[in-house]
């Protein structure tokens, strides 16, 4: 099951209308994308897809539309997170995931818990959840970094603890990570621009924004480096860097989104306290997305 997330993933948008109801039709037409240009596996309802903005019904309706669309042809994670545990377990135990298989969880945001909460926090999540988790650690989202020292006693504590989403952009960590880690256990890029250099230094694989808009070429530049090919992966890198740059001038999944629109797949629609991104930032994505696709 743990190497069933291994490769390019991607953390898929969710689609609005101008009504800001979701947009189900342009939601198939980006994981049929995601699918027919080899992406490995999907994560919905993560960070990209604006989850703190969908209701309980929405979540549920989303997480059944992606899964009956890949209809087995991918794995699919479900990101389930809060800064209250027993929040997540009762979404765990009240949401039908009987077609997902793992669970992302974001490292709690906010309230600052200590290095022991927070491995107490997914001690109680693993015990309760009836697939594998996968940590999520994005300090710079959170306001609070999961250290290398908790993520290994994690990885260690429990089989059901499968792999890290490394976003906190310390390769001095991540390598600490991979060094003392279990065998069974996976590190994933949480971060497309350190997508190379994570799997380089034994990293299995990304959960990518970019690959919401250029799939193809997140796949071929995760899958060129896990195969050791890692001069044609550098020379991709470098082509992608721009679009990576661009796609969080303004945050995400802003960016996503506008580069989606640029290319006519869906609407500019974010809901609030996010706003479509500016006219020039705009301008910036519509260009770098004709130069790549």
């Amino acid at each position: 099951m743990e190497k069933d997330f291994r490769g390019a993933g991607v953390a898929l948008i969710t689609p609005f209308k101008a009504d800001l109801t979701i947009d189900f039709e342009g939601l198939g037409k980006i994981v049929d994308n995601q699918i027919d240009n080899q992406i490995d596996f999907l994560v919905v309802l993560g960070t990209t897809a604006e989850t703190g903005t969908l209701n309980t019904v929405e979540k549920q309706q989303v997480v059944d539309f992606v899964c009956k669309r890949v209809n087995g042809r991918i794995p699919i994670a479900v990101g389930i997170g809060s800064n209250n545990t027993q929040s997540v377990i009762e979404s765990i135990k009240s949401m039908d995931l009987s077609k997902a298989g793992a669970i992302l969880s974001v490292v709690p945001y906010y309230s600052k818990p200590t290095q022991e909460g927070i491995y107490q926090h997914y001690m109680a999540i693993s015990k309760n959840s009836p697939l594998p988790v996968i940590l999520y650690n994005v300090p710079g989202r959170t306001g609070v970094n999961m250290s290398a020292e908790t993520t290994l006693r994690l990885a260690h504590s429990s089989d059901k603890i499968i792999a890290t989403k490394e976003a906190s952009g310390n390769l001095n960590e991540i390598t600490k990570i991979l060094r003392d880690k279990p065998a069974n256990f996976s590190v994933i890029s949480g971060d497309d621009s350190l997508i190379v250099p994570i799997i380089a230094i034994g990293g299995e694989g990304v959960i990518s924004v970019a690959a919401n808009v250029v799939p193809k070429a997140i796949a071929d530049l995760t899958h060129f480096a896990l195969n050791g090919d890692y001069k044609t992966a550098a020379q991709l890198h470098q082509r992608l860097q721009k679009i990576f740059d661009a796609l969080f001038i303004e945050g995400n999944p802003g960016g996503a989104k506008a580069a989606l629109h640029s290319a006519g797949i869906i609407e500019n629609v974010l809901r609030l306290p996010l706003v479509p991104v500016c006219n020039q930032t705009y301008k910036i994505l519509s260009e770098e997305m004709d130069k790549l696709i």
